[in-house]
């Protein structure tokens, strides 16, 4: 590109990664972003100019690979980061298909406008250091509108110890794709592609956050929401983190709306609300092969979970086999310890085989309220079968054939919910017959379904 091209290009705010005079993008796009932004910033210097101010930029990302060897360190408002795809494909099939047989395969890594995150580890690393994106500014207002749209962050490789001993099943290798540390609002996340992390998305104190249309997958932890924060949606994403990490996380969150996501089953929670108060968690469908698929912790208060599809069955991936969260099958797929929260009409599947329930010989618990006054749990649909397990080498053809079969089964004996006696003033309405229900009726109100042979 011209000089003169290039100017009128800066002048209208809007960059090309690969057209940026300085530096390399597909050796660092890391450090042709960070000369951007710092162009932005030295061109855009008054806050209020006959009423105009600092509107900000978009940086283009064309498809390609772009190795990250330098952080991007965000600190101005109203910045878009898009790319033209996401570009996700699965890092953990490859990884687990022997090495002789890659050159069969159509495609070996993620595309797309894809970001190779290659930031080496440092000593005394705190949370935020081998993230491709930091976010953070202080003072006043709050950094707004940032946006990150329609590419790929790869992590490469897992690196921790794993059982079985393939250190790509690990989840960990301390990388981050996008970390927020500051107060932040109306931030957008939309189309990103997000594998092989482990730390997906990480956002400290946001305010009218939206996630949006994502593919999260195959990372420890996959959308947390840190600090605290109000008015924000996680909406419409494909998510799956690792046995030991959160799906979908919050702390301290009001008003948080979690709505219309496909949350794959491997995480060791799909939904995780740590004192989250008067926020939604509805119409999800919801896949987990442990206990403990929603939790609801921490005095979570005035929470509606409702009309979610919740399937509990087993891992049926032979890489995986014997791996779990570590949870018993009494800790309850919902778990409640929390006040005034509503559990209604969900449809609840629990699709195991007995012989590997936890612990041995005990009927698994499929709503537990632990804690917590005031909660009400009505009309929910409990499908409980025991099933007998299979397993496979094909991930895919595993997974799609354990969904779909529904033969061969028999009816398993549950605890449809159980009420702790830590736990009182609790309402239990046709969610499981009276014997299915275990509740002090002394201290808690429950009426239970007429039994069907």
């Amino acid at each position: 590109m011209t000089t003169t091209n290039i100017l009128t290009t800066n002048r209208d705010n809007s960059y090309d990664v690969t057209a940026w005079p300085h530096g390399d993008a597909s050796d660092d796009i890391g450090a042709v972003i960070n000369d951007i932004i710092a162009d932005v910033k030295a061109r855009q210097t008054g806050s209020d100019l006959d009423g105009k101010g600092k509107p900000g930029a978009v940086i283009h990302i064309p498809p390609g690979d772009y190795r990250l060897r330098t952080q991007v360190r965000i600190d101005i408002s109203f910045l878009r980061i898009q790319g033209a795809g996401h570009g996700f494909t699965s890092s953990s099939i490859r990884f687990n298909v022997p090495a002789e047989e890659w050159t069969d395969l159509h495609e070996l890594w993620p595309g797309g406008s894809r970001i190779l995150v290659d930031l080496p580890a440092v000593s005394g690393e705190r949370p935020g250091d081998r993230a491709a994106f930091l976010v953070e500014r202080d003072g006043a207002p709050r950094i707004s509108s940032v946006e990150f749209a329609d590419f790929c962050i790869d992590g490469l490789h897992f690196t921790g110890e794993e059982a079985t001993g393939n250190p790509e099943n690990s989840y960990a290798n301390g990388k981050t794709g996008i970390h927020v540390a500051s107060a932040n609002d109306s931030f957008r996340i939309t189309g990103m592609g997000m594998v092989y992390l482990e730390h997906a998305l990480t956002i400290h104190n946001a305010d009218a956050l939206s996630i949006t249309g994502n593919f999260i997958a195959e990372c420890g932890n996959c959308i947390e929401l840190r600090g605290w924060g109000q008015a924000s949606k996680i909406t419409d994403n494909l998510i799956g983190a690792g046995p030991w990490g959160h799906s979908i996380y919050a702390e301290h969150h009001g008003g948080l709306l979690v709505t219309s996501n496909n949350v794959f089953p491997r995480g060791a929670s799909s939904v995780h609300l740590e004192g989250v108060t008067r926020s939604s968690v509805t119409a999800n469908r919801l896949h987990t092969f442990y206990p403990g698929a929603v939790i609801l912790a921490g005095g979570s208060s005035e929470n509606l979970v409702a009309s979610n599809h919740i399937l509990r069955d087993h891992e049926p991936w032979t890489p995986f086999l014997g791996i779990d969260n570590g949870l018993d099958d009494d800790f309850g797929l919902i778990h409640i310890d929390g006040i005034n929260n509503s559990i209604i009409g969900n449809h609840l599947s629990e699709v195991v085989e007995v012989a590997k329930l936890r612990p041995s010989g005990a009927a698994p618990v499929i709503i537990e309220v632990s804690g917590g006054e005031g909660n009400y749990i009505a009309t929910n649909h409990v499908v409980a079968l025991d099933v007998d397990g299979a397993s496979s080498d094909s991930a895919f053809a595993a997974q799609v054939d354990a969904l779909l079969a529904t033969t061969g089964t028999r009816r398993l004996a549950v605890t449809a919910v159980r009420v702790s006696d830590t736990a009182h003033a609790t309402t239990v309405l046709d969610s499981g017959t009276d014997a299915e229900v275990s509740a002090d009726r002394s201290r808690n109100a429950v009426r239970g379904l007429p039994s069907v042979d």
